[in-house]
């Protein structure tokens, strides 16, 4: 009779809760203050029934309760990462303008297609429950490297010397792998029993794939991923340490015996860093084009506007890599700060989260994709700005192409499931 009447009660106060997923939480949650209660009652003399039925009495009107559980628990969205992924994608067809490259169809076609997917990608991996995620480690690992293995050592398709597998208009590269071992470090980093010999076996296994394909500037965004949520995780400082320094000198030793596999190409980017006036008619000229470029763009830039277009200027990778280059150049510094102070935002905002997230896995995805974005904006800005060297970077939701854009909406669609749900941590 009392379970009935706790049942009872219970589903009166889901009956009044609109998301599944809160009405989960909710029966749960008061389930257990319900048993605590029950338990208080019987320590004072009451039967288990008796005490049952005192417990589901003091919780009040289950219709109230319900109404009330429904307003604080019903799912979140981050509007303020909803408004800046709409500016961000509507200000990336500002390049595709100043480039001429919407008057062919092709491009606007394909520009349309991946903001579109971008936006898709973002809202699908909202709506999913993060924390079914958590399980997943392995698998999600796995993936990345098969990933990894097909492109290595199937694929014979190159662009700019990256292998890639070609579906119809989609490309899909090293990078992609990418999303899959954010969720499983994510993963592993909340499980606090593994291994130091494990983790090294774990993250220097991508680490040799990525060097067959190769793709430096993939390691590099993998490594800062990584050692980000490692440094933010449970492990004891003892165990980060340990970790970091065997890590470290793996990657050490690794160097050595790859060193000859490394391209000259790469080794003359590193070079052209340091003096690009002795390499200015190789990978020095894009360094000192862009800084003359960035020179020239003054306040209101060179496209319409306050300015006159520029006929004939030539911007390297102008669409890509080199994409704030030429949003500065065409539309002046006064856009260029608008817009990194934009993508800036979306680092500030994740931060901002972070405090009011309970869930020690929900913190680890939300630090996972303040770093793998943070240290794509910070290089790509830095390249430009000749403080950081030459690499395959691109500019979040800026850049055009297909893998980094589906990339960081992956990421920000992270965050903001970890912030829709965070009120449906479980007390105990």
């Amino acid at each position: 009779m009392a379970n009935n009447k706790k049942q009872i009660f219970l589903n009166e106060v889901t009956d009044q809760i609109k998301s599944k997923e809160a009405k989960a939480y909710v029966s749960k949650e008061l389930s257990y203050h319900l048993k605590e209660a029950k338990n208080t009652w019987m320590i004072k003399g009451l039967s288990e029934t008796e005490a049952e039925e005192k417990a589901v009495e003091q919780m009040g009107s289950p219709t109230k309760l319900g109404i009330q559980m429904n307003k604080l628990h019903r799912p979140k969205v981050d509007w303020w990462l909803v408004f800046l992924i709409t500016t961000a994608m509507g200000l990336s067809f500002l390049p595709m303008f100043s480039l001429g490259y919407m008057n062919d169809s092709h491009y606007i076609i394909y520009k349309i297609l991946i903001v579109v997917l971008g936006f898709i990608a973002t809202v699908g991996v909202m709506l999913v429950d993060y924390r079914k995620w958590r399980s997943l480690g392995w698998l999600f690992y796995i993936i990345g490297i098969l990933l990894l293995v097909f492109l290595a050592f199937f694929s014979n398709t190159m662009i700019n010397g990256l292998k890639i597998i070609k579906l119809g208009p989609v490309t899909i590269e090293s990078l992609m792998a990418l999303p899959f071992f954010y969720l499983a470090w994510a993963s592993f980093f909340n499980n606090e029993r593994i291994r130091i010999w494990q983790f090294l076996l774990l993250f220097l296994s991508p680490i040799l794939l990525f060097l067959a394909l190769p793709s430096i500037s993939t390691i590099y965004l993998y490594s800062v991923m990584v050692f980000v949520m490692l440094w933010w995780s449970k492990f004891s400082k003892k165990v980060k340490w340990m970790m970091t320094t065997g890590t470290f000198s793996s990657i050490i030793l690794t160097g050595i015996i790859v060193w000859p596999l490394i391209k000259p190409y790469q080794i003359e980017r590193l070079l052209a860093f340091i003096e690009p006036e002795k390499y200015s008619d190789g990978a020095g000229f894009i360094i000192l084009k862009s800084q003359e470029l960035m020179e020239k763009a003054g306040w209101f830039g060179w496209f319409g506007g306050f300015g006159q277009p520029r006929i004939g200027e030539f911007i390297p990778e102008a669409h890509t890599n080199f994409v704030f280059v030429s949003f500065t150049y065409s539309y002046g510094w006064l856009f260029g700060v608008l817009l990194i102070t934009i993508l800036l935002l979306f680092a500030a905002r994740m931060i901002a989260i972070h405090p009011k997230i309970k869930d020690p896995y929900g913190k680890l995805l939300l630090i996972g994709g303040v770093a793998l974005y943070g240290i794509q904006l910070v290089s790509n800005i830095g390249m430009v700005l000749g403080f950081f060297p030459l690499t395959s970077m691109s500019l979040p939701f800026i850049s055009y192409g297909l893998m980094p854009t589906l990339l960081n909406a992956i990421l920000i669609g992270a965050v903001l499931s970890v912030y829709r749900r965070k009120d449906l941590v479980l007390s105990a």
